[in-house]
């Protein structure tokens, strides 16, 4: 076993470097073919490969199973967008799309919203919309949900308290007649919120190059989605629904029809 040797306040410390990788933080990255199947392989990954992290300040204080995440989604546009298994419908992607993300509207007790963000005070979609019709080969548009006075977690004209966005950044590139999104969440909810943010994020795209072909004729499509999150997790109330999910027990009667079903093949051998 390799070893590596450290000098600590006059003492030699020994540590393996098996024991060395065990402390480091993972980085893992997932490829998928769209946006259901990128949900079932984040939540694979980080039930069997997350770090344990105990959540000490934030909306949910517990301990939870988490990654340093990537994930590339080849083709978000194949519907549908959200798995049956998934704990939000299409009407609620529709409703998230349009409400937190492309208006920026919400509910009367939320400070903000994304959309908020995004359209105000600067409107950087319809900024962003101008710069792809006036140049296609622009890789200076970047749309930004946070804000540098989030570090203070709360609004400093209303004092009222909140979250710093989740989702912290969009960043836009057209490559060959596609339009791809890059984004950045500070912190995701792997069960619960990734289904709707990604199937979102896609309904976003979709309008955003609807827009650009209106006042076009690139006849742009939308192209691949590529998140990053340093800390994409599952909380510990979450568990036991992500193992029925990805471990679902054999009723009795499915065992018996399938071992029935196996011994007639093996007959017919």
């Amino acid at each position: 076993m390799f070893c590596l040797q450290f000098y600590i306040s006059g003492k030699t410390k020994v540590v393996s470097i098996q024991g060395l990788e065990r402390a480091m933080m993972k980085h893992v990255k997932v490829a998928a073919f769209d946006c259901p199947d990128a949900w079932f392989k984040v939540l694979n990954n980080i039930w069997k490969e997350g770090d344990v992290f105990q959540v000490g300040y934030g909306s949910e204080v517990m301990e939870t199973k988490k990654l340093n995440l990537t994930i590339e989604i080849a083709h978000p546009e194949n519907r549908p967008l959200v798995s049956d298994k998934a704990p939000c419908d299409m009407k609620y992607v529709q409703w998230y799309a349009l409400t937190y993300l492309w208006c920026g509207e919400g509910k009367q007790d939320e400070t903000y919203t994304y959309g908020s963000r995004l359209r105000e005070p600067v409107d950087q979609v319809e900024e962003a919309i101008k710069c792809y019709v006036k140049e296609q080969r622009d890789r200076q548009v970047t749309m930004v949900v946070r804000l540098p006075e989030d570090i203070f977690k709360y609004n400093r004209i209303t004092g009222e308290k909140h979250e710093p966005p989740c989702l912290s950044l969009i960043d836009t590139e057209i490559l060959d007649g596609k339009m791809n999104l890059t984004c950045y969440f500070r912190s995701w909810d792997a069960y619960a919120g990734l289904p709707a943010n990604i199937a979102g994020l896609q309904m976003f795209n979709e309008a955003f190059v609807s827009e650009i072909n209106e006042r076009t004729d690139l006849g742009l499509e939308t192209g691949k989605l590529v998140f990053h999150s340093k800390n994409c997790h599952i909380y510990q109330r979450q568990f036991k629904l992500v193992q029925e999910l990805l471990e679902p027990k054999e009723s009795g009667k499915s065992k018996s029809l399938m071992a029935k079903t196996l011994g007639e093949m093996a007959k017919e051998e």
